[in-house]
């Protein structure tokens, strides 16, 4: 079973992207960010005709998430993340697949920082952290994916020097992050290649796709009964270098059979 995440970064402009990935990759399953569309924009007939059912929580010109199946439909679970009503911003969505529960998230910026949407990303995060506790409670298979816009340590950033006062990388973010790992969940790229500099996002500017200046801010978090079965894991390169992509690549990791 493969899944893996990636952040499009508007799923209509970047369709022709995205279904060359699809058939390149044939991931099962696939947890995508920032679709930046409505929901009755969703190209769900598109995706269909490349294999993929889905269920998604829209957003017009921001935010959204979606998970995609092949083999059968994902089962929806949940939409919108607990903990906060009054939050209308379209960053969870849960479903089961194939005997796995996949929480499919994109954690605010926070940027400027400090500020209000500095302590919005900090909110948000308590809240993930209550939910990712809660779910580890249940004592099955559960992956938690997307995009965390948190570079976790020094070796997740190209020039750590420069990042302290950011958003991504601020301590209290980070320590939320530990927090959060701590609770049991394995971090399925920095498991199997725990001392490599490994990117998930290149600016669009000055040629840092080139230079390998990016940044790991796309997990996979596995729980404790899933973890187990970990094959591989790895930053799937090669679609962040094609025209009009995303500035993510995806992430992908492949489970043993349960």
């Amino acid at each position: 079973m493969k899944i893996a995440t990636y952040n499009v970064n508007g799923i209509n402009g970047r369709l022709p992207v995205l279904l060359r990935w699809l058939k390149q990759d044939h991931p099962d399953v696939v947890c995508l960010q920032e679709l930046k569309c409505s929901d009755d924009r969703f190209p769900e007939h598109e995706l269909q005709e490349a294999g993929y059912a889905a269920v998604w929580h829209g957003q017009k010109s921001w935010n959204g998430v979606a998970i995609l199946a092949r083999g059968g439909p994902p089962v929806l679970t949940r939409r919108g993340l607990p903990g906060d009503p009054d939050d209308n911003h379209s960053r969870y969505i849960e479903a089961a697949v194939n005997g796995v529960l996949i929480g499919c998230l994109y954690l605010p910026n926070g940027n400027p920082a400090p500020g209000p949407k500095f302590e919005y990303k900090l909110r948000w995060f308590a809240h993930l952290l209550s939910y990712a506790e809660e779910l580890l409670s249940y004592d099955v298979p559960i992956a938690l994916v997307g995009d965390f816009n948190v570079m976790p340590t020094e070796l997740d950033v190209y020039a750590p020097e420069r990042w302290g006062d950011d958003a991504l990388f601020r301590p209290e973010v980070r320590r939320a992050y530990a927090e959060l790992v701590n609770q049991g969940w394995t971090d399925a790229i920095r498991h199997l290649h725990p001392r490599e500099r490994i990117y998930t996002f290149w600016k669009y500017w000055r040629n840092s796709f080139e230079r390998d200046a990016g940044l790991r801010l796309d997990h996979l978090l596995l729980s404790p009964t899933l973890a187990p079965r970990l094959k591989s894991a790895e930053v799937r390169r090669s679609p962040r270098g094609w025209e009009h992509t995303s500035d993510h690549a995806p992430v992908m990791i492949e489970l043993l059979p349960a």
